[in-house]
């Protein structure tokens, strides 16, 4: 792929009446969500693993949170 492409190949925005109803509605979007091809990744396992800590859905988290998930899946890749 070239490096001016634009790497952004879907967006995906939900919206629902409260902070649980959006919660579940972009977890069955990732669900949904495919997407293959040579070359092709994307971060829906790591916005499903997002959406289901704790911490995110009782909205206690801060930015801090999505580095230890990075930090996390590092540890699991060298693993």
């Amino acid at each position: 792929m070239s490096p001016y492409y634009d790497s952004l190949l879907a967006k995906v925005i939900v919206w629902a009446p409260d902070r649980d109803g959006a919660i579940a509605r972009m977890r069955r979007a990732l669900a949904e969500t495919r997407l293959a091809g040579p070359g092709v990744a994307a971060t829906a396992g790591f916005l499903h693993d997002v959406l289901a800590d704790p911490r995110f859905v009782a909205a206690e988290h801060d930015t801090a949170l999505l580095g230890e998930f990075v930090a996390a899946r590092a540890r699991q890749a060298a693993a």
